[in-house]
């Protein structure tokens, strides 16, 4: 055990790297999804379904983790490498060259049952290790989610000639060489407390502090429209080439950039929230993502290129810079014993409003005109924001 005193300054960054690592398989079969389609004969909803295969997987995943408590009564570390190792092996496997659309539904599943096990166990980690200084801790921390997910998008975007199946094959190896080299060099932290014993009951105790009630339920309207917005990047970049025809945006690497750039402010957040607090520094972050929805239909009419791929990027940024906040809120308004089951039960929930998100887009796409399809996500940041009011000084 690290004493609290001296925690090593290359503990972050290996927390950081692994969680990086871990989450590029995220994402993965999206980069490739053109790939896929035709090597497989996939139907062409399939980015929605896929997408929403690995949100369901993560959120059965959190919730069994919750519900046995697997966060506060075993070795994090231990529980981030074994989960990582087994989700690159379930995202490998779409190599073979045999698949359907269900059995590749069934492995995006399994991948992101066991990223239960690599995301909020990393945020356990760093709660464990720094107890002042959370928000900008996490804020390293999502940003290492953040450019995990938009990874596969970079070498997709700068490697159009590789063949799909090597994407897959690097994600899983950085995946399996996060986690090895977060068990190896990362032990328990100082501040980590282990639950005694099972208790089936943490979770409804938990839901019952006020404080801890509100932070979650603003963190349940950041997720409304953050994985939407990050899961249609690429079809808001292409239908805005439809709409100008001189675009010549790349948009792999379009959507790289606007997913991407999302880590650069978490790390400002988390700096910010030293000085500003995590409540008030996510209240504007979630402010300005909602204004970002109820405009994004003026952002298709923009004639300039330039400008358009700037304003996508700033809502990239605020549509992610409160969710470290919003963590550090939630483990900051729960017994430290549950820490662990508490930020991954509200994960599990986040997630799984975000299927609800991408289907009801999904849905919208065949009734209304795509450059009003941003506009229903406004209503997770409205939601969010009165819930965050709600928590007292």
């Amino acid at each position: 055990m690290i004493n609290k005193a001296h925690v090593p300054k290359w503990i972050l960054p290996v927390i950081v790297l692994s969680q990086f690592c871990g989450t590029s398989l995220w994402f993965s079969s999206n980069a490739i999804l053109q790939d896929l389609s035709i090597h497989f004969s996939l139907p062409e909803n399939s980015l929605a379904h896929i997408t929403s295969a690995v949100q369901f997987g993560f959120i059965v995943g959190t919730l069994v983790f919750a519900i046995l408590t697997i966060a506060d009564r075993f070795s994090p570390s231990k529980v981030f490498v074994i989960s990582a190792l087994i989700a690159a092996l379930f995202n490998l496997v779409i190599i073979w060259d045999h698949h359907t659309l269900t059995s590749i539904l069934i492995l995006r599943f399994l991948t992101g049952f066991f990223l239960a096990g690599i995301y909020p166990i990393g945020m356990k980690i760093a709660a464990d290790y720094y107890d002042k200084g959370l928000g900008k801790s996490l804020g390293f921390l999502v940003g290492a989610l953040v450019l995990g997910t938009a990874f596969p998008h970079l070498l997709k975007g700068f490697t159009e000639q590789l063949p799909w199946k090597t994407i897959l094959i690097i994600t899983s190896i950085i995946a399996i060489l996060g986690g090895l080299l977060l068990f190896f060099l990362v032990p328990d932290g100082p501040y980590r407390k282990k639950s005694p014993s099972l208790d089936f009951s943490v979770i409804g105790k938990i839901f019952k502090i006020k404080k801890f009630k509100a932070a979650a339920f603003g963190y349940f309207g950041h997720m409304w429209e953050l994985y939407a917005f990050w899961a249609f990047v690429p079809f808001i970049l292409t239908t805005y080439t439809s709409i100008h025809s001189d675009s010549s945006l790349n948009i792999a690497l379009s959507s790289f950039i606007v997913i991407a750039i999302g880590a650069v402010a978490c790390v400002m957040s988390g700096y910010i929230s030293l000085y500003k607090g995590a409540k008030k520094t996510s209240f504007v972050s979630l402010t300005l993502s909602g204004i970002f929805c109820i405009i994004s239909p003026l952002l298709f009419m923009i004639p300039s290129q330039t400008l358009f791929m700037t304003m996508l990027s700033l809502w990239g940024m605020v549509v992610i810079a409160d969710s470290p906040l919003f963590s550090t809120l939630v483990a900051q308004h729960v017994n430290p014993i549950y820490k662990g089951t508490a930020l991954t039960i509200v994960n599990c929930i986040g997630f799984a409003i975000t299927i609800v998100s991408i289907q009801l887009i999904l849905l919208l796409q065949l009734y209304i005109n795509p450059i009003y399809l941003m506009f229903v996500l406004a209503i997770g940041p409205i939601f969010g924001v009165i819930s965050l009011v709600k928590i007292k000084k």
